[in-house]
């Protein structure tokens, strides 16, 4: 399936049923009086998550939402029908935007979540409900109101706990695979990753965590080149980022320390606030680089001023990575613990 992670809609919720004028007409009874029945409300639009989808491409083929009108009132003080409510299903992690005004109208990450996005038109007044001791044949009713319609940009973010990150070849996709059931495309050239993939690493039966491999990140992302900001933006639900960098010294042209500083600086550059999350350092490869080589590199970042965890993996045999993810596991955990404590607080 293609993934898609933006699309722009338009919703129009039903409009409410005009009310009735209407008089009583029956045999024998003259001057029957007024009769006429309250129109229906109108459908809204709601926006529902659906544990199913994972992409927003079927908005790529409907682009077009509108909910049903009310009935109008009817004689003998019958009510129009209420039209039923218009449920959009998209997927968790959706974000939605008022293209005209660019307000963020709502964040849809919970399996359940609904968003009422557009409110149904209110029921027009048949003119039975306008007679009183001085106006015994009221011929006012009012009309049903207009349904609100509005332009909607969706906008899907990745609901993951922790997001890889790195330049192209830094070893994402293999690592993903070694860990998890997700089968991103592996090859020797770079942004073989087009897409982000999620996979699950269960490490026991009610041990597991949820991670995202992103397309690989060059210099001048955050500006848009190569896939550039579009994917940033699925790091920004992560907790912890696992930067990924390359030891081998397959490529001579690239440098661990210059790899570092460049994703860095484009983390940076997007979102300060993405900058400043929890991350952790993985020099991958290990395989394939001696170990004094590698030790050598983990002094550089030391002194290049890094203070974080550093780990040591090689995603294509599998050394590390047990660890790492037990690890990641733990961390996390210690983190949803906190956040329960704060909220009981």
């Amino acid at each position: 399936m293609k993934f898609v992670d933006e699309a722009t809609i338009m919703v129009e919720a039903g409009k409410g049923g005009d009310g009735c004028l209407s008089f009583r007409r029956e045999k024998y009874i003259p001057r029957g009086g007024p009769d006429g029945g309250d129109g229906g409300d109108g459908g809204s639009v709601w926006l529902e998550v659906d544990p199913g989808l994972n992409t927003l491409i079927d908005f790529r083929y409907k682009r077009r939402f509108r909910a049903r009108n009310g009935q109008p009132g009817m004689g003998r003080e019958r009510s129009g029908k209420s039209a039923d409510d218009l449920v959009v299903r998209v997927p968790a992690g959706t974000s939605v935007y008022d293209t005209e005004t660019g307000e963020l109208i709502g964040d849809l990450v919970g399996e359940t979540t609904r968003l009422k996005v557009a409110q149904g038109g209110f029921h027009g007044i048949g003119n039975a409900r306008f007679k009183s001791s001085i106006n015994r044949a009221p011929r006012q009713t009012t009309p049903g109101s207009a349904g609100e319609a509005r332009e909607l940009r969706l906008e899907l973010k990745l609901l993951a706990d922790v997001g890889l990150l790195g330049l192209p070849n830094a070893g994402k996709s293999t690592l993903i695979r070694a860990v998890s059931a997700a089968r991103p495309k592996v090859a020797d050239y770079p942004f073989t990753t087009l897409v982000p993939n999620l996979g699950v690493v269960r490490l026991g039966t009610e041990q597991s965590f949820v991670i995202a491999d992103i397309p690989g990140i060059i210099e001048g992302a955050a500006e848009g080149a190569g896939l550039g900001l579009r994917f940033l933006k699925h790091l920004e639900r992560t907790r912890l980022l696992l930067h990924l960098i390359d030891v081998s010294g397959f490529d001579p042209e690239r440098d661990p320390l210059s790899d570092f500083a460049t994703i860095s600086s484009e983390l940076e550059h997007h979102d300060p606030a993405l900058a400043a999350r929890p991350r952790w350092l993985v020099l991958n490869k290990i395989d394939a680089a001696p170990a004094a080589a590698v030790e050598a590199i983990a002094a550089q970042l030391d002194d290049a001023g890094w203070s974080g965890p550093l780990y040591r993996i090689s995603a294509a045999t599998g050394a590390g990575c047990e660890a790492l993810m037990w690890d990641i596991f733990n961390w996390l955990h210690e983190e949803r613990e906190a956040d329960d404590d704060d909220s009981d607080a």
